[in-house]
């Protein structure tokens, strides 16, 4: 990839007085810190970086959602073969293609340069730089950009749940961009599904965490038969949630390139899985406990809402139609 002088990001009057400012300090400590200097997927240590995220998740999972996407756009540098970045810098995978609005890259002048809107854009005032996905003459590219001179849109993030994780459309206006990769390698690199699979360690810690309020309730106090069943089945999915993760980070370290091709019925796979263990584990403290915290416990609370919007990166039937068909097509052991 050719280099580019990659520019900080938003002012901090423009960035002041948002929801997600404390967050945003907080995800620049952790890079700072070196916190997110995580093994790469594939190298042998899948599994540590999954639990660093999955603890992340479960500290807060707006900052380990900007952590996740980091961490991301260091393992794609990398598996592209672009130079390391510079220290300090904060990055954001912005891929999401949904309908509506979208980014297209024109090459003017012998540079190639972005407009349009790009939508959900984590990070959108708390990094300094973003790979983007954009529809080119020759295909869907992937490119690197600074965020200096970007504009969020105020007003497209509404939720309650992930509102501190900075997600907001984008506008782009004749923004300078360097390529990384050829066309299509965003998906087709074995890395995307790795990096597919790594979003559920995220969804497991947030899981763990919510989790955890039905468990400090039992040891403080007598929540009774019905509660400790609730108790016992959560305990139960989430120990299959982590053990379906150890697994895939275990192939995923055994089969690096994916040359045995089962990277994307991996991820389907433990994605769908951990999907509906978080879903589970919310349903279940929620009627162990009733009203009482998510009426009283901020924290708690909070962590519901995120977790209710985060797991909608899994797209429900969708996905497991996607994965369904894998399955007829090819066969499996059960």
């Amino acid at each position: 990839m050719s280099s580019v002088t990659m520019t900080g990001p938003l002012s901090e009057g423009e960035v002041g007085g948002w929801p997600g400012a404390s967050t945003a300090e907080a995800f620049a400590s952790a890079v700072d810190s070196g916190r997110l200097d995580l093994p790469f997927p594939g190298g042998g240590r899948t599994g540590e970086r999954w639990a660093a995220l999955a603890a992340l998740a479960e500290q807060d999972l707006c900052l380990a959602r900007l952590a996740e996407g980091h961490t991301d756009a260091l393992a794609i540098l990398a598996e592209l073969g672009a130079p390391p970045p510079r220290a300090g810098s904060r990055w954001g995978v912005w891929a999401a293609q949904p309908p509506g609005p979208a980014l297209n890259a024109t090459m003017t002048g012998g540079q190639w340069r972005l407009d349009g809107t790009k939508q959900y854009c984590s990070g959108a005032r708390s990094c300094t730089d973003a790979l983007v996905t954009a529809a080119a003459p020759d295909g869907n590219r992937l490119f690197a950009v600074g965020t200096a001179g970007l504009v969020p849109i105020p007003g497209t993030w509404a939720a309650i749940g992930m509102a501190a994780s900075d997600t907001l459309d984008v506008r782009f206006d004749s923004v300078p961009a360097v390529p990384a990769g050829s066309p299509g390698c965003y998906i087709s690199r074995p890395g995307f599904a790795h990096g597919g699979a790594g979003v559920a360690a995220c969804w497991y810690g947030g899981a763990r965490a919510v989790g955890r309020t039905l468990l400090a309730a039992a040891a403080q106090r007598d929540i009774g038969p019905h509660a400790l069943a609730h108790l016992g089945a959560v305990d139960i999915a989430l120990r299959t949630a982590k053990t379906g993760l150890d697994q895939a980070s275990d192939e995923i370290d055994a089969d690096p390139e994916d040359r045995a091709g089962g990277g994307r019925l991996r991820a389907l796979r433990v994605r769908a899985h951990v999907e509906a263990v978080a879903t589970e584990v919310m349903h279940r403290v929620g009627r162990a406990l009733g009203a009482g915290p998510l009426c009283r416990d901020e924290a708690h609370s909070r962590r519901v809402a995120d977790l209710t919007v985060y797991l909608r990166q899994h797209h429900a039937e969708r996905d497991l139609a996607a994965l369904g068909t894998l399955v007829a097509d090819n066969g499996t052991q059960w």
